[in-house]
């Protein structure tokens, strides 16, 4: 048969392809994962320094302090948790994507905290605590582990922690990017160094910076936090 509008078979042939493969290779690439999602909204976040002894939860049966005293922000919820005896960043949303992009365990969202010790820590404990120590719930590692000095901005925490004048105290830095309970804690007792006060300075690209014990502010981020899809 003659082809239509006096195309050759070659022309007809080209201008096929012309058409089908830009759609062909769209669907390719969406089955592969490389076309980015449409970018999420923006989410609103608090962040909050959590003062020693404060609850990560807003009621408490028992008249503990909970973050109901230091937080006016209805609809807020904690994304995550932060020991009770342990203190700094905590992180709050209303967007449900954002507080399970935080608090999930998948997502291995890096958590940097400020920690002091019973005893001067030595460079092998601190490669140790990278190397991995065993737990009761399985082995741990450190993103990393670095001696520290407490910086000029620490507060004083009331109360505040008991020494022994015997045996000095040191401070670390230590990275991790699961969020096991009281796992810094049983990590640092495991190489012998129990942990004597805790502080979390940040959590992804959040930081505490200048907050002060029971002071948050709000910053916008998108739910995905880094814009990119899983």
């Amino acid at each position: 048969r003659p082809c239509p509008n006096n195309y050759s078979p070659w022309a007809l042939l080209n201008k096929m392809r012309q058409l089908l493969l830009p759609a062909l290779h769209k669907k390719l690439i969406v089955k592969k994962g490389f076309v980015k999602s449409k970018p999420s909204k923006p989410a609103r976040v608090l962040l909050f320094n959590k003062p020693f002894d404060v609850l990560c939860q807003f009621t408490d049966q028992d008249g503990r302090q909970t973050l109901a005293d230091f937080i006016d922000a209805p609809g807020y919820y904690a994304a995550g948790r932060l020991d009770r005896d342990s203190e700094g960043l905590l992180l709050l949303t209303k967007d449900g994507k954002l507080q399970q992009r935080i608090s999930h365990p998948r997502f291995k969202l890096p958590k940097t905290y400020l920690v002091q010790v019973d005893g001067a820590i030595d460079s092998t404990s601190l490669q140790q605590l990278i190397n991995g120590v065993t737990l009761k719930d399985g082995n741990s590692s450190a993103l990393f582990a670095n001696a520290a000095q407490a910086p000029d901005w620490l507060w004083t925490r009331d109360p505040p922690v008991r020494f022994r004048k015997s045996i000095p105290t040191s401070w670390i830095e230590i990275g991790l990017s699961e969020g096991r309970n009281r796992q810094i804690r049983r990590m640092t007792a495991a190489v012998g160094y129990p942990t004597l006060r805790l502080i979390r300075t940040s959590i992804g690209p959040f930081k505490l910076a200048t907050l002060k014990p029971g002071e948050y502010r709000y910053e916008v981020t998108d739910s995905t936090l880094d814009q990119t899809t899983d």
